[in-house]
């Protein structure tokens, strides 16, 4: 009875661990895509006033991104 009280408690401790770094790794991935999408967003603002101030600004950054399109 000890010894499998034992080995529930040592199995309940690598899980803490294990659900400890899942959750951190998990936790590192959501800011960083976080992160990515409040300068994704802020770069689509950016591109919005441009757009609206000077098309033509805009359209050579979009060429620029893009590349040159080509007729098929």
């Amino acid at each position: 009875m000890v010894r499998s009280m034992v080995g529930f408690a040592g199995f309940a401790i690598v899980a803490l661990i294990g659900l400890k770094l899942m959750f951190a790794l998990l936790g590192g991935f959501m800011a960083i895509l976080g992160t990515i999408l409040w300068f994704a967003f802020w770069g689509w603002v950016f591109y919005l006033v441009l757009r609206i101030l000077s098309p033509s600004m805009a359209d050579r950054i979009r060429e620029t991104i893009r590349g040159k399109r080509t007729a098929a």
